[in-house]
């Protein structure tokens, strides 16, 4: 994605974020008509279609300004705000609307999607002013035209473990935390719906207070590759213990929101790693679209698992365990995934475990990749071709 484009898509993502949430609060305003269900439908389809779109603008200009330097804190505060909107969400919504009403709490979360457009005109001028004083500007934009389409299939083998790796875990992640609070009422017979929901939410909790100084730690100590698996492997017993004991739920909560917070530092923060500069934003958007697919399917998987269609009807433990099983299948293939990856990254240099420093001294080295390469080699037969040319002429 060239710099001209990210500033584009900031404004335009941000701008569909507006106009869907306003959709949606205006719909509020027609209840009992044949209005509403269109101007609600459309308002989620355009904020959906802003949001995924602006997630991946946001990776892609993070990833340029924090690359070689402190980029998986960069990553973990960013993700630390994005659980500070959730857990804020989770206990405040309910309270306003209780107050205020439903339709000035859906004006309210179109406020903030204007604050969030600001933030964006912000953001863009700030890139802006950067480019120029490092004078990056004219280079970026050079570098972004070489790149086409069909150079997609030069992105290397690690770029697709580490996407694969993603996808796996997080096809863990978000599945279960859509059902969780459902989950604990119908296991644990003495929680309540809010206290479910809380114990749900503490996977939130935990990666909102762990996000930024799992980044610093990562930045400290590198071992990308190796904190991917470990993640992996220590999120195993967590389903475990859900789908076979009686353990208090609030012990696995917890416990996965950390592994949460070490694969959102260290997993995404490796991508700028293993691809060009010129194609990150196309890696990050492919990376975040496999995500969303995974998790998905996931969804539908589960849903066919659990097998009703009323929250209000109890589900039989043993659906529930049978879903808890499919969460450890993802989780194993994380760790096949994520094994490979190690293996192919210390066949190819050991890019993504180098320590921060050892990163800096071999950090143009580590980040060549074969589309880079090819570049170079497509420039060094034009010159060639030059000079044989100059020869001929001459002779």
């Amino acid at each position: 994605m060239a710099q001209p484009a990210e500033k584009v898509g900031v404004f335009l993502f941000s701008f569909l974020c507006v106009l869907g949430s306003s959709l949606f609060a205006l719909g509020s305003h027609f209840r009992g008509t044949p209005y509403l269900l269109p101007l609600m439908l459309t308002g989620r389809l355009l904020f959906g279609s802003g949001n995924g779109s602006l997630t991946i603008v946001q990776n892609r200009i993070t990833a340029f300004w924090f690359k070689g330097k402190e980029l998986a804190l960069a990553f973990g505060v960013t993700l630390a705000f994005s659980r500070l909107g959730s857990v804020l969400n989770f206990f405040l919504t309910e309270k306003f609307e209780d107050k205020y009403g439903m339709q000035w709490t859906l004006w309210g979360g179109a406020l903030l999607c204007v604050l969030g457009f600001v933030s964006a005109v912000v953001v863009s001028a700030l890139d802006k002013v950067g480019m120029r004083q490092l004078g990056l500007d004219g280079a970026i934009e050079e570098e972004s035209r070489k790149v086409r389409v069909q150079d997609v299939k030069l992105l290397s083998l690690r770029y697709w473990l580490l996407v694969l790796t993603i996808m796996f875990f997080y096809n863990g992640i978000f599945p279960f935390i859509a059902d969780a609070s459902k989950f604990i009422q119908d296991k644990y017979s003495d929680y309540s719906q809010k206290e479910a929901a809380y114990v749900a939410g503490a996977v939130y909790d935990s990666s909102l207070v762990l996000s930024a100084s799992v980044g610093i730690l990562i930045d400290y100590v590198g071992l990308r590759g190796v904190f991917a698996v470990a993640c992996a492997v220590f999120t195993l017993p967590v389903f475990g213990l859900l789908a076979f004991t009686f353990v208090p739920p609030l012990v696995s909560t917890i416990w996965l929101g950390v592994t949460y917070s070490f694969a959102a530092a260290s997993m995404w923060p490796s991508i700028p790693l293993v691809v060009p500069q010129a194609t990150l934003g196309t890696a990050m958007g492919l990376a975040t679209s496999i995500q969303m697919v995974g998790i998905g399917v996931s969804n539908l998987i589960v849903g066919q698992i659990l097998g009703t269609k009323s929250s209000e009807t109890k589900i039989p433990l043993w659906r529930w365990q049978r879903m808890m099983i499919f969460m450890l299948a993802n989780t194993v293939c994380c760790i096949v995934t994520s094994v490979l990856l190690n293996i192919v990254d210390h066949r190819q240099g050991g890019t993504l475990n180098r320590t921060t420093k050892r990163s800096r001294q071999a950090e143009g080295d580590s980040e060549r990749e074969p589309l880079n390469q090819r570049q170079e080699e497509e420039e060094q037969n034009e010159t060639t071709g030059s000079n044989v040319t100059s020869h001929s002429i001459n002779s």
